[in-house]
């Protein structure tokens, strides 16, 4: 018999079908809401975990666990070397929500390059004075525009396409992508951030949060910033230094931002942009968007999102395939391979 454990009591619903195949293969899944409520009896005998981060104390528990599949695709609070350590692979869940951040990240970019949320809030205000049809004042023809991606994985590439959709010409840079992606996807490739902001109309950024992407996005490179650009961010918060951001709305070296993700969530509220935009200051009315990390969420990523993390540890403890194993380069040098 083996155990997987799970997050969530939920789970059992939105898995009720896959569950039944589970008991058929001699697979026992034991769901809880949280870490605190998991005997030490289940931390020692699991064979798999699938949740949030583990802590330490709980690690050391770990008499027969194989796997842990964190159901996310970040995994920057994760402790690769710790599980390494355990001869645990990690994994990760790569393969959901893909579209629906794509499909944000253009919702928040066609929202300010349009001026949806400006005519909204300005026709609530006085729906007579202010019915002014003609005015767009942060967009233009999109097909006249050029879009730059910063990081072109699966959602980079989703977004790429999206732009492409709208006719726009499309650029990125992404340091670690092999020659030839460019020519598959009929866009343009830069090699370096600033003539990347320095061509761009819109950029929209997809990269993992490590040591090298922390604050990659800097006073040095927006003041490279082609006049116009807007930044959209449905990365990771700490990519981008929101002080250096604030300045440069400031300065008017951008016009404007989409946020799904901050350095701080929930949002700190004593950071200058975030209070300039909560307090409505006047320079900056209309040009920043704040969503609460929500890009990801759909029905069915949520969905997805539980399925394909369930499909990934079952299938390394029936047949041993490692899927999305982000520790592996730990593992073999534990084992002396790399």
């Amino acid at each position: 018999m083996q155990n997987l454990l799970w997050p969530s009591i939920r789970w059992q619903d939105d898995l009720a079908p896959e569950l039944a195949g589970l008991y058929e293969q001699n697979l026992t899944p034991h769901f809880f809401t949280q870490a605190s409520d998991v005997p030490d009896e289940i931390w020692r005998t699991c064979d798999a975990i699938l949740g949030p981060p583990v802590s330490p104390k709980h690690m050391e528990k770990l008499d027969r666990c194989r796997i842990y599949v964190k159901p996310a695709v970040g995994y920057d609070e994760i402790d690769l070397a710790a599980w390494a350590d355990l001869g645990i692979p990690v994994c990760n869940t790569p393969n959901y929500g893909t579209r629906e951040v794509a499909d944000h990240a253009m919702a928040l970019a066609l929202t300010l390059m349009k001026s949806i949320a400006f005519h909204d809030e300005s026709l609530r205000c006085d729906p007579i004075n202010n019915w002014r049809p003609a005015l767009n004042p942060f967009g233009q023809r999109l097909s006249n525009c050029r879009a730059g991606i910063v990081g072109l994985g699966r959602i980079g590439t989703a977004t790429a396409l999206r732009l492409k959709a709208f006719d726009m010409d499309v650029s990125f840079y992404d340091p670690y992508k092999p020659n030839g992606a460019d020519l598959a996807l009929g866009i343009d490739r830069e090699e370096s951030l600033e003539a990347l902001f320095g061509s761009c109309d819109l950029i929209s950024l997809h990269l993992p949060l490590n040591d090298e992407t922390a604050n990659l996005i800097n006073a040095t490179v927006l003041d490279c910033a082609k006049p116009g650009l807007i930044l959209i961010n449905t990365a990771r918060g700490p990519i981008v230094d929101i002080d250096a951001v604030y300045q440069a709305l400031k300065a008017d070296k951008i016009l404007a931002a989409g946020l799904d993700v901050l350095p701080d969530e929930p949002a700190n509220m004593a950071a200058p942009l975030i209070k300039a935009w909560h307090e409505g200051e006047a320079w900056l009315k209309h040009r920043l968007i704040v969503t609460p990390h929500s890009a990801f969420f759909t029905p069915q990523s949520m969905y997805d999102i539980r399925n394909f993390s369930t499909v990934t540890a079952v299938k390394y403890l029936t047949t041993g395939r490692l899927d999305n194993c982000v520790n592996d380069h730990l593992l073999k040098h534990r084992r002396g391979l790399d």
